[in-house]
């Protein structure tokens, strides 16, 4: 959401994904929505924050995604980019099935299709955490139930993040 509403103030961008081509049923393949800035910025910013994380000592209420060790800053990074770059492929998924049903970003009016906005960024992340970091600490079978937790409230939360977005000014429009 930042870098899709910044970047391009400074004159880079935006860059839609699908660089505004249409689908054989006469749909755009992924909207405007879905830019290069995101996916690169969201990617990048997901890295960043996870590596944050990491400099936290474990004494605080946070609990570092890696071990909290100036050692694992570079490993934090990688996998946080890594899990970031798969969130908003996930969420590039739910466009392309949105727009193949004919759903499109309308002014202030949703798509209609709140599952398709907020649980295929959710549910990738997962999926692909637990296929490539299986014999991690972070892939660990026992996380599953945390996930299936989060992935049941993750369309409250993201309603209410871009809620947030769009009464700061971040958003153009309140989905």
């Amino acid at each position: 959401m930042m870098w899709g509403k910044w970047l391009p103030k400074t004159g880079y961008g935006p860059w839609p994904i699908d660089g505004g081509r249409v689908h054989k049923d006469g749909n755009r393949i992924l909207g405007d929505g879905k830019t290069w800035n995101g996916l690169i910025g969201g990617s990048l910013t997901s890295g960043l924050l996870c590596w944050v994380m990491t400099m936290i000592p474990e004494n605080w209420i946070f609990i570092s995604p890696v071990e909290a060790a100036t050692g694992w800053a570079a490993s934090a990074f990688l996998v946080g980019t890594f899990l970031g770059f798969t969130s908003l492929v996930g969420d590039s998924t739910g466009s392309f099935f949105k727009r193949r049903r004919g759903m499109k970003r309308e002014g202030d009016v949703s798509s209609k299709a709140p599952l398709l906005d907020t649980l295929p960024f959710a549910i990738s992340v997962f999926v692909f955490g637990q296929i490539f970091l299986t014999n991690s600490d972070h892939g660990g079978r026992d996380l599953l139930l945390p996930m299936l937790l989060l992935v049941l409230i993750t369309p409250i939360l993201h309603r209410s993040f871009n809620l947030i977005g769009y009464k700061i000014g971040w958003k153009d429009v309140p989905y």
